[in-house]
């Protein structure tokens, strides 16, 4: 009973099964191929919509100043040593980068890292990793949603608007900021609307702007990566105005210390500020969407890296540059503020504008992979198959995309971001550790397949991949362990009572072969 058991848990898929047939259409099971559109530009663009995003607006703000619970330092925070967490960041993504590469060039199918553990560590820690990365998309999502409100705040401010405190705060937000001291938080729990003695508090602007971003997405991949292409455009423009016009007013006197906190405040807060870089990973999701993914794929998440480590590593020069580091993190809009510090504040409403348009790429980016990576799973039988079913006429996964909208929109209304942050980072974390560890199980198990991209030294690269990533996790703060852990372990109830017994792979395992 056992041995049956423990040979389908960690059974793996053949490359061959993991490699969609066709170009596009119905595809071989009638109902789940969908259209190849997108070239190497759009996947680079892609890359930058997701990464560039709620990790330079926002999170890294706290990355640089630390965090306070209830007047004790959670974490240490980097300083004008920001810098060097972004470039301790761009190795670590840059070795998994590259294993991704590997395996995506080989893999071309829409279920990203979920689809590779499959093929090389074997189905139960497919699954593990598939659940895993609803902690990356759908609830990294929810921050991001959450920074995209705080901009919108801001750029209404601009124009003399705004919105009721109460719609304009989640709870959990407000909360959080509250116990670090905030005076208008502590305000705003006193004099928001109460229902049964509960303080009503929402971010509306975050809700609305997921219902949007879901509804572009149903429409299709290349329509929304036109849409991706024109908020990537302005994104750019935005960080350079940031970096050019923030340069000339740079006072060299906020960098004595530059590393405040010794290396312990650069490696803390590279943890923090590790959502910054998460997204790369996501066009991997855009496999089966893309035309010469063997080609195509290596160079959207090679090239896409690259560029956005460059642009990371100008912006948290000025902006430690521009302000006090500890005050940073009193902002959910740590560029803007840094540009009013200088008396720049219509170069800050620009960039709080600029960021509006900057983080809906970043949600449209993410809501388009987590649908696939279930539409991947669903496929395999390890959710309810009806999940995998594209609509007629766009042939996107519309059952998915519209649930999994529905979840971020929900938790953007009332959550706290800082705890998304942790979540998402261990979670996204965890993904590329098991992607390292991948590519060298498949070099010893299939050594023979074609590789379109190969991982130079791999038998270094990977290793150090996997090692700076659990290197990484372990400047996160315990808290953010135990929340992985129970999930993870609600993952496992989840696939025991459902996902073994429809998966597909262990029912092909079970049925005899069909005599010639």
């Amino acid at each position: 009973m056992l041995a049956p058991m423990l040979n389908q848990l960690f059974r793996r898929k053949p490359i061959a099964d993991l490699v969609p047939e066709g170009q596009e259409g119905e595809g071989k099971d009638g109902a789940t191929q969908m259209k190849r559109t997108l070239g190497a530009w759009d996947l680079i663009f892609l890359a930058i919509g997701a990464v560039i995003g709620a990790g330079i607006f926002g999170a890294v703000g706290t990355a640089a100043a630390g965090e306070m619970h209830d007047g004790q330092m959670v974490r240490a925070g980097a300083g004008p040593g920001l810098v060097m967490s972004f470039v301790l960041l761009g190795v670590v993504c840059g070795l998994c980068a590259l294993c991704y590469a590997e395996l995506a060039s080989m893999i071309p199918q829409a279920g990203s890292a979920y689809a590779y553990t499959y093929a090389t560590l074997g189905e139960l820690v497919a699954w593990i990793i598939g659940w895993d990365l609803i902690l990356e998309y759908a609830v990294g999502n929810v921050a991001v949603a959450i920074s995209w409100g705080n901009y919108f705040n801001t750029t209404l401010d601009a124009f003399g608007l705004s919105l009721p405190a109460w719609l304009a705060h989640g709870y959990g937000d407000v909360v959080q900021q509250a116990g670090a001291g905030n005076e208008e938080m502590q305000l705003l729990l006193t004099n928001a609307p109460h229902v049964a003695g509960i303080p009503i508090l929402v971010n509306l602007p975050a809700f609305l702007i997921v219902l949007v971003i879901t509804w572009i997405l149903l429409l299709g991949a290349k329509e929304s990566a036109t849409v991706n292409n024109v908020m990537v455009a302005v994104k750019l423009v935005v960080l350079t105005l940031f970096i050019v016009v923030g340069a000339t007013q740079i006072d060299t006197g906020h960098y004595t210390p530059f590393f405040p906190n010794g290396f312990t405040g650069v490696w803390q807060g590279a943890a923090i500020v590790f959502f910054a870089y998460i997204g790369f990973d996501a066009i991997s999701t855009a496999a089966e969407e893309t035309k010469n993914p063997q080609r195509n794929m290596p160079i959207g998440i090679l090239g896409g890296l690259a560029i956005c480590t460059v642009v990371y590593v100008l912006t948290g020069l000025v902006l430690t540059g521009l302000a006090p580091w500890q005050e940073l993190n009193q902002h959910g809009d740590p560029l803007a503020y840094a540009l009013e510090n200088v008396g720049l504040p219509v170069a800050g409403w620009i960039v709080a504008a600029g960021a509006v348009v900057s983080l809906s790429a970043v949600l449209l980016v993410f809501q388009y992979g987590q649908p696939r990576i279930l539409f991947a799973m669903a496929r395999d039988g390890l959710l309810p198959e009806q999940a995998a079913k594209l609509h007629p006429k766009y042939r996107t996964p519309w059952i998915l995309t519209i649930g999994t909208g529905a979840l971020v929109a929900i938790g953007s209304l009332v959550v706290d971001d800082d705890a998304t942050y942790d979540l998402t980072n261990i979670g996204t974390l965890f993904a590329f550790f098991l992607v390292c560890i991948g590519v060298l199980v498949l070099r010893v198990v299939d050594p023979k397949r074609a590789r379109p991209f190969r991982v130079p030294f791999v038998w270094a690269v990977a290793p150090l991949g996997a090692i700076a990533c659990v290197f990484t996790m372990a400047g996160l703060p315990p808290v953010a362990w135990e929340r992985f852990a129970l999930w993870l372990g609600i993952g496992l109830v989840v696939y025991f009572l459902y996902g073994y017994w429809r998966s597909k792979l262990r029912h092909a395992a079970a049925s005899p072969p069909r005599q010639p």
